[in-house]
């Protein structure tokens, strides 16, 4: 019997993608961003999917999809992370975004899922200034409810995600002490090295700045401003700035050292830097193909995420962006949905 998956917060459907590859049925999505609903229905023609504000949503909204008691039942809730993001410098006390966790919480105690996920940034789960916050609470609430649960920060590169990106988790179980999955990759495990950036972009057809390639849609970079062709062109493999001409550098740069990232070119053997929402701005991290002189193209950061090739992404190139950079690496979602399949499959 297949876990049925119920993705909160789904996004472009990364955590579902991953799911789907372990053996779990795509039951519904929920996300309150057009483009991503268009995506995710794209590529989970056979889910329900709920283009909505999850605050405004009643849990017994979910009764037609739920009659079955007997099917086994997974809730994913990958909410925003930007509010506790430590790149984000104008956190706001009144955000919305920092109650969706608790939004998600109302879903669960409701229906009492076989299994909850969650995923997040590193942050998410420390107390501010002596206060308990989203996870505490959520944390309250599943153990009220009878859950056991693991947690914890994962690197993603331990499951061959080939990016430098740190990711808390949280699973929980309502059949006993579940938890999180062991590193596949790295030192002393099975496969030794990390994945890197050229064995999941290396074969892809060359394209210049601003261009769509003719066999693939998402293969799409943006354009560059003439000084910035002269700035990533006078830019090595995995360097930056420092490489530049004194007379290319940014006024902001000359008396900065930080943001070393920034106009940077990636590493063909290491891990990508963490993708982020900008993944396909040259300015916006180091984000510049490792020698084609343009930024990453919509597809190469998919890739990077762990997406299949095939998937398809709807919207504008910076909406594709965005939904790549928020999504759970598929490849990740599928070594936590091996470990849940496998503690289901032990009771």
């Amino acid at each position: 019997m297949k876990i049925q998956v119920f993705d909160f917060f789904s996004g472009c459907g990364g955590t579902s993608c991953g799911f789907k590859r372990s053996g779990m049925e795509i039951a519904f999505g929920l996300d309150i961003d057009p483009d991503s609903g268009r995506t995710f229905r794209k590529n989970f023609p056979e889910a329900s999917f709920l283009e909505a504000d999850i605050r405004s949503l009643d849990p017994s909204a979910l009764a037609p999809l739920l009659r079955d008691s007997s099917v086994p039942v997974l809730f994913c809730g990958c909410a925003p992370c930007q509010p506790f993001s430590k790149q984000n410098k104008k956190r706001r006390r009144g955000d919305p975004r920092l109650n969706l966790l608790t939004e998600f919480g109302r879903f669960v105690r409701y229906w009492k899922p076989d299994y909850v996920f969650v995923e997040n940034v590193p942050g998410l789960q420390r107390a501010r200034n002596g206060v308990a916050g989203p996870f505490q609470k959520f944390a309250s609430l599943l153990t009220d409810a009878g859950y056991s649960f693991a947690s914890g920060v994962v690197p993603a590169r331990w499951f061959g995600v080939p990016q430098k990106r740190e990711r808390f988790v949280l699973l929980a179980s309502r059949f006993g002490q579940i938890d999180l999955p062991q590193a596949t990759h790295g030192p002393g495990r099975k496969r030794p090295p990390y994945s890197t950036v050229r064995d999941w972009i290396g074969d892809l057809p060359k394209i210049p700045a601003g261009v769509i390639s003719s066999d693939d849609a998402d293969h799409q970079s943006a354009a560059l401003s003439p000084l910035n062709l002269k700035r990533i062109s006078a830019t090595p493999e995995g360097g930056g700035r420092e490489s530049w001409p004194r007379h290319l550098w940014l006024q902001c740069h000359k008396d900065h050292s930080g943001h070393s990232d920034v106009y940077g070119r990636l590493s063909w053997d290491a891990p990508a830097s963490g993708l982020t929402t900008r993944c396909i701005s040259y300015s916006n991290g180091r984000f510049g193909h490792p020698e084609q002189d343009r930024a990453l193209s919509a597809r190469e950061a998919a890739c990077l995420q762990t997406f299949p090739r095939s998937y398809q992404f709807l919207g504008s190139l910076e909406s594709k962006a965005r939904q790549i950079g928020n999504a759970v690496p598929p490849l990740m979602a599928l070594r936590i949905g091996q470990q849940i399949k496998r503690h289901f499959a032990s009771l």
